[in-house]
């Protein structure tokens, strides 16, 4: 970006070397479309009189964020019937990153309905892994985490409702932030489930490294996107938080055992997790789509399962949460016991349980807590689970992922005799499931890192010590 606003890299180059990369890139499927009318923008780029903070930058889009770059492009979400109806305007998002120079050039592939943590649908098919084919890229946003982690593009969009922005950063090996639900405007971003309120979908960028994301947050929270949208609220980007120099004490108590390589690192990082099943499990009675789905590169069972959830009634999606949950529920010590027990209006409705968001953010600050470091599942599995991830919607908190390390050999080693925190069916089933726990050497593994609400500024800050603290040490901590 600083080498296109000097002049020292054309932009024609940039954007053309992009699109050779991406021609490259079609073993991944995890295009939908060309953006032909780019070529267009790149020329609209250069005779810019202002040059905005993403001049001349090549950005990919996630299907269902609205491009209507004549003629306009479909937002299919993975479902035939939507083809051939073209976005009548561009979404804010896209709009303002265009007014900041940026170049939108390709969409990419989405899991059907975007619920799913895989990335396959019936009009592009399966999507793969960029490091490992036979991995899953992680969904919905998988299209983008495939593209970004294999090189493809160098900033993308995506959308979170249960972890659809970090599970393909995760296994991608890339950085992704989720923001508070309303901080960037979703006006022309379509939603897999039309008026679902319960849960606060979030759109949010994808890039390698962190500097990049708080390049694209700082280029749309701008005048124009509070224009653009009245409903985003007039919050600009807080330049003094992430100016800040040298480490903070950001470090909690470590209070959880975790799956995969990431329970040696974090125990290594001291860090407090909150595990807060019954919360999140509550939710998912009117949420029922939003379920640990098992998907795997043949993309199969987790369409299958949505819509027998779908279809399920009422009485026995109350009953889900029991079956999903740990037989033995170990609530942790520091949770409020009245957060736990108090009967919820989600088992009637489908708002949000403003009540234990409430407790959750009177003990964190009670813990006198800066930022959350903990726990993204890792490397890229062939099951997946959204208890790392869904509880940080709920709360509706700015969360990313960073990516730490590497699977080694000596990782796999030990997770032979891996027997799980609860001991129950989810975890005695785990280490059956094909390819759980076996070849992922050299997969990445990576962290999530946690800020209250409206505070992404400081979730990026905190993301930067983690990645650069990793990059140091070749290593976690």
């Amino acid at each position: 970006s600083k080498k296109l606003r000097d002049g020292s890299l054309p932009p024609d180059h940039v954007f053309y070397a992009y699109v050779g990369k991406v021609r490259s890139k079609g073993e991944t499927n995890c295009i939908t479309e060309f953006l032909q009318e780019s070529e267009s923008q790149l020329r609209k780029v250069k005779q810019m009189e202002k040059q905005g903070l993403l001049y001349g930058v090549p950005i990919s889009i996630k299907d269902s964020i609205n491009c209507q770059v004549p003629p306009g492009h479909d937002s299919t979400l993975g479902f035939i019937k939507q083809i051939h109806k073209p976005a009548a305007e561009d979404s804010v998002v896209v709009q303002v990153l265009k007014r900041q120079g940026a170049i939108p050039f390709v969409k990419t592939n989405v899991p059907q309905s975007l619920i799913s943590y895989d990335c396959n649908n019936l009009i592009f098919g399966q999507t793969r892994n960029p490091l490992l084919f036979t991995r899953s890229p992680g969904g919905s946003s998988g299209g983008e985490g495939a593209l970004i982690g294999g090189g493809g593009s160098i900033l993308g969009l995506g959308t979170d409702l249960g972890g659809s922005l970090r599970f393909p950063a995760a296994f991608c090996g890339i950085c992704a932030i989720k923001p508070t639900g309303n901080r960037l405007s979703k006006r022309g971003v379509i939603a897999g489930i039309a008026g679902q309120k319960a849960v606060a979908a979030a759109v949010g960028p994808m890039a390698k490294d962190v500097e990049s994301l708080a390049l694209c947050m700082r280029a749309l929270l701008c005048e124009d996107m509070f224009s653009l949208d009245s409903t985003v609220p007039p919050l600009p980007f807080n330049e003094e938080v992430q100016s800040l120099q040298g480490p903070r004490d950001l470090w909690g108590e470590l209070q959880a055992e975790n799956t995969s390589p990431m329970g040696g690192h974090l125990a290594r990082a001291k860090c407090c997790f909150p595990d807060s099943p019954r919360g999140v499990g509550v939710l998912l009675a009117p949420l029922a789509p939003l379920q640990p789905a098992s998907p795997s590169p043949a993309g199969k069972g987790s369409a299958t399962l949505f819509v027998w959830v779908a279809k399920a009634p009422c009485w026995l999606k109350t009953l889900l949460p029991c079956w999903l949950l740990p037989e033995k529920s170990q609530e942790p010590s520091w949770m409020p016991k009245e957060s736990l027990s108090t009967p919820t209006p989600l088992t009637t409705s489908t708002f949000p349980p403003q009540d234990f968001r409430h407790q959750f953010i009177a003990q964190w600050n009670k813990l006198n807590l800066d930022v959350l470091l903990c726990p993204m599942l890792g490397p890229a599995l062939g099951i997946v689970a959204i208890s790392y991830t869904m509880l940080y919607n709920v709360l509706d908190f700015p969360a990313g992922v960073v990516p730490v390390t590497l699977v080694t050999d000596e990782d796999e080693e030990q997770l032979k005799g891996y027997k799980g925190y609860y001991r129950d069916w989810w975890d005695r089933t785990l280490p059956k499931v094909s390819g759980a726990f076996r070849g992922g050497v050299g997969m990445p593994v990576a962290v999530q890192c946690v800020a209250l609400p409206w505070q992404e500024e400081l979730c990026l800050r905190f993301m930067k010590e983690v990645e650069t603290l990793s990059l140091k040490k070749n290593s976690f901590f």
